[in-house]
């Protein structure tokens, strides 16, 4: 049976799997086709590509772009890319570049409030090129400040709160002309999860699609059945392919396991579908 888990994370970006291990378990768990879409890079493809070969998956090439939107953070999915293509790359160094230095102000604004080596710490848990919150958050379970991820983003993280810093990431239309310089489908990650008015949701759709975007996920992670027709009836109505991806990061995350996703309805078109 074929099974398509279209947006995953490694250790490459925010994952807690290197990308072997990611592709091991997505074959222990019946996934058949993979893509692995860490943020705002492509570091961890060419070492998941040699154990698909050997795991008998088909890999797809891809990537998980931040943006800044009418100040909301959206995320836009790249699939079947070309990952020399220059024009993504020096996109995405961009973004990293940028993820370098707001590290280090949360750094600097969690020292101030106490809580002390949080830039050296949270770097043992990153990757050699991306450097994110969830790092942050790992240092701090890990130091005792907070009984768990959830309560990290809840008492540090977020607005307000002693480690906040607003994302500046890139533009939808950036995002979107990288994908597909690099020959790829641009995918708007997990489209209801954004704390947006319906009528925000589909201004986005709309300038997504404007723009040349290609689909929306309208089966992310373990949705409710209801939720997943809802995103269904946007592709429809936008004209856009549906794509499904669990969002995996962890496995200790039973809720975004690898393959499992809400069926997708009958009446949308899978992104797969134009695939050779």
């Amino acid at each position: 049976m074929t099974q398509y888990d279209l947006h995953t994370h490694s250790t490459a970006s925010d994952g807690s799997l290197t990308p072997t291990q990611l592709v091991e378990r997505a074959s222990e768990k019946g996934v058949t086709h993979l893509a692995l879409t860490d943020h705002d890079g492509t570091e961890g493809i060419e070492e998941a590509r040699q154990i698909a070969k050997i795991k008998d998956i088909t890999l797809i090439p891809g990537v998980e772009v931040s943006v800044s939107w009418h100040g909301a953070t959206v995320h836009i999915v790249g699939l079947n890319l070309d990952i020399d293509n220059a024009e993504l790359q020096q996109g995405l160094s961009a973004i990293r570049d940028y993820r370098k230095t707001r590290a280090e102000v949360i750094a600097d604004k969690l020292e101030k409030a106490g809580y002390h080596g949080a830039l050296e710490g949270a770097g043992q848990y990153a990757s050699k090129t991306m450097l994110g919150r969830v790092h942050f958050a790992r240092f701090l379970v890990e130091q005792g400040h907070a009984k768990d991820m959830k309560d990290v983003f809840k008492r540090f993280l977020v607005r307000n709160k002693p480690g906040y810093v607003s994302g500046e990431w890139a533009t939808l239309d950036q995002a979107v002309n990288w994908i597909t310089a690099a020959g790829g489908q641009a995918v708007v990650a997990h489209p209801a999860r954004y704390k947006m008015t319906a009528t925000k949701r589909r201004k986005l759709l709309t300038a997504f699609k404007e723009l040349g975007g290609a689909a929306i996920e309208v089966s992310s992670g373990n949705q409710h059945p209801e939720e997943v027709r809802t995103m269904a009836r946007l592709a429809k109505d936008f004209d856009l392919l549906a794509s499904c991806g669990s969002d995996f990061h962890s496995p200790d995350n039973a809720w975004t396991e690898l393959g499992k996703m809400t069926a997708m309805p009958p009446f949308v078109t899978p992104v797969w579908e134009q695939w050779t």
